[in-house]
C-alpha cells in the first residue's frame, strides 16, 4: 500500500494530511512534525501514524514538505540520504512559499521528482485554490494521482513556475485580506445598529455569494458591481465611499507587498 507523508503538520500542512485522508483513507497517512508530541495527538484525532522524519521519507511515494522556506534545507539535509539510498520512486511536494522546484532539489541532493503547491486555508472546507507546477521528473499518472489526492480541498490548477508567487500572492495570502473585509464590513453594519453576529454572519454570506457569482457567470467583476449600482442609490454612494479612501488601490498594494516577500523569502 503506497504511503503518503506529511513532514510538518502545521495549519497548511495539517490541512492538507486531514483532506488526503479523505481521499485515500488515514490508514496510508505517515505524519511527522518537530514536535512528535502535536504530531502524536494529530494522529489520534485523525487515526493516521505518527513517525519521525526518516522513517516517513523512507516509506513514503509522496512526500508532502509542510515547513516555512527557512527551515526547508534543514529538513531536506536530513532526509537527503534516506531518499539517496531508496530504489522506489517518490515525489516530493513542497508548500514553501517561494523556494523554486531546483531549490527544492538542490536541497534533497539530487533530481528528483518535485511538485511545488501554493494551497490556502479554505482548502478546510473544500473551498480551496490550489496552484501547483511539476518538473520534468514527475509522471502524468503521479500527477493524476496527486490531483486525486487533494481533489476534496478544492480548485487545483496548473501553472508556469514563473507565475507561482504571483499567483500565492493573491490565493495564498488572500483570505487573510478577504477576512479583513469580511470583518469591516460587519464593523460597518455593527455601527449602524446590527447585532455583532447578525452582522458577521451577513457579511460573510455576502462575499461568499458575490465570489460564486464571479466564478459561475465569468462576468468581469465590474460589470456585476454596476449591476448592483442603481443610479443615485445606496450602493453607488458606498463604491464612491471606498473609491475616496483608494479601496482598489490598497487591495492592490497588499498583493505587491506579498509577492515582493514571497519572492525574497526564497533567496
Amino acid at each position: 500500500m503506497n504511503k503518503i507523508g506529511f513532514i510538518g503538520i502545521g495549519n497548511m500542512g495539517g490541512t492538507l494530511a486531514k483532506t488526503a485522508a479523505q481521499a485515500v483513507g488515514a490508514e496510508r497517512l505517515l505524519v511527522s512534525d518537530r514536535s512528535m508530541e502535536l504530531a502524536g495527538k494529530f494522529a489520534d484525532a485523525v487515526g493516521c501514524t505518527p513517525c519521525e522524519n526518516t522513517a516517513l521519507a523512507a516509506q513514503a511515494r509522496y512526500i508532502f514538505l509542510g515547513v516555512k522556506p527557512q527551515v526547508m534545507g534543514a529538513v531536506l539535509g536530513e532526509i537527503a540520504p534516506i531518499l539517496a539510498g531508496r530504489e522506489d520512486r517518490f515525489v516530493l511536494v513542497s508548500m514553501a512559499a517561494g523556494l523554486s522546484v531546483a531549490q527544492i532539489c538542490e536541497m534533497a541532493g539530487g533530481a528528483y521528482p518535485v511538485i511545488r503547491i501554493m494551497p490556502n486555508t479554505p482548502a478546510a472546507v473544500g473551498c480551496g485554490m490550489i496552484v501547483y507546477c511539476a518538473n520534468q521528473e514527475v509522471s502524468e499518472r503521479e500527477v493524476s494521482a496527486f490531483l486525486e489526492l487533494l481533489a476534496p480541498a478544492g480548485r487545483l490548477e496548473t501553472l508556469p513556475e514563473a507565475l507561482i508567487d504571483a499567483a500565492s500572492a493573491v490565493s495564498g495570502c488572500g483570505p487573510a485580506f478577504g477576512y479583513l473585509f469580511i470583518e469591516a464590513l460587519a464593523d460597518g453594519a455593527v455601527a449602524c445598529g446590527l447585532p455583532r453576529q447578525a452582522a458577521q454572519t451577513y457579511a460573510a454570506q455576502t462575499v461568499l455569494g458575490a465570489a460564486q457569482m464571479v466564478l459561475s457567470s465569468g462576468a468581469h467583476p465590474g460589470a456585476l458591481k454596476d449591476a448592483v449600482c442603481s443610479p443615485g442609490g445606496s450602493t453607488i454612494a458606498g463604491v464612491h465611499a471606498l473609491e475616496k479612501s483608494a479601496f482598489r488601490a490598497a487591495a492592490q498594494e497588499a498583493v505587491l507587498a506579498a509577492y515582493k516577500r514571497t519572492v525574497e523569502l526564497g533567496k
